[in-house]
């Protein structure tokens, strides 16, 4: 696999460096999902060795919310994320020719799906879907995957109501983000929430990546006081995406750099992946056409 990368890379820059045009800078973009400090200081390693990569400098943008990074990808200011499925997906539709994937991350059975993973606090007494009938859910952002269109269109299905406050739930509430419905379950502001994990390892190390996992190692909360109450089916971890009107040499090394990052310093791999994976593997656009269509008929009801 990383061969044939390599020589895709290859082909890339010698067909595409006849129309390339120097960059001068490249511009990152982060997720929420922890706050913006947080972030940044998970991606600096990333920043230092882009920097040194590609010989310009190299920022880091870290929004308030999924749809900032969706706008700047959009607008061309900025040049590469780590999306959710649900996010390209809004990104395509708006425009088709605004980025392409290129990397996924790889779970350490080297699966490349994730969960929304529904929890509440331990001595709240819920451990299920019907126990928070009537009760206040949280979710994270309107434009996460796992943080609200899966959970969207399964929870439905398994309750056999909608998502509108007072319908089933007593209150939906949109908290601005996974570390944000963490820690608002944790506190007991909300009584259950919703968040993503690859779901593989154990619960009381907020399984092996994903938001529970960067909660844990940031000390935000003690997993044995939590527990598991709902789990989606699997859905496509979301893809790296760069702008695809970015010179190709560009492109090309940095999906080289963020490809090989976990044989080069799995510490640095590690905070961009958001815990223990077994690094990233190229990813095309048919893996999201699922989550495309799902988004599509969201929007559309």
């Amino acid at each position: 696999m990383k061969k044939t990368l390599a020589l895709i890379l290859a082909t890339t820059v010698l067909t595409g460096a006849a129309h390339a045009q120097d960059i001068t800078e490249f511009r990152i973009g982060i997720l929420g999902g922890e706050n913006a400090q947080d972030r940044m200081n998970s991606y600096s390693c990333l920043q230092d060795y882009a920097a040194e990569e590609l010989g310009v400098e190299v920022k880091l943008f870290a929004p308030a919310d999924y749809n900032g990074v969706i706008q700047g990808l959009l607008g061309g200011t900025i040049d590469m994320a780590w999306l959710g499925a649900s996010g390209y997906a809004a990104t395509y539709l708006q425009d088709p020719e605004a980025v392409e994937p290129v990397l996924v991350k790889v779970n350490m059975d080297g699966s490349i799906g994730y969960h929304s993973i529904g929890f509440a606090r331990k001595d709240s007494g819920i451990t299920s879907l019907e126990d928070m009938k009537g009760k206040v859910f949280g979710f994270g952002d309107p434009n996460s995957t796992s943080g609200y269109l899966i959970p969207s269109i399964e929870i439905p299905a398994q309750t056999g109501a909608s998502m509108k406050s007072g319908d089933y739930f007593g209150e939906v509430k949109f908290t601005g983000g996974h570390e944000q419905t963490i820690v608002a379950v944790y506190n007991g502001d909300i009584d259950g929430g919703v968040t993503w994990a690859d779901a593989q390892g154990n619960w009381e190390d907020g399984y092996n990546s994903g938001a529970l996992r960067k909660a844990v190692d940031a000390g935000l909360v003690d997993m044995n006081e939590l527990v598991q109450i709902w789990k989606s089916k699997v859905i496509p971890e979301g893809p790296v995406v760069l702008r695809k009107a970015l010179p190709a040499e560009v492109k090309a090394k940095m999906t080289a750099l963020v490809d090989g990052l976990h044989e080069r310093d799995q510490e640095c791999a590690y905070g961009v992946a958001a815990g223990e994976t077994l690094g990233f593997q190229p990813v095309d656009h048919e893996t999201y056409l699922s989550v495309i269509e799902a988004r599509k008929a969201k929007i559309g009801g």
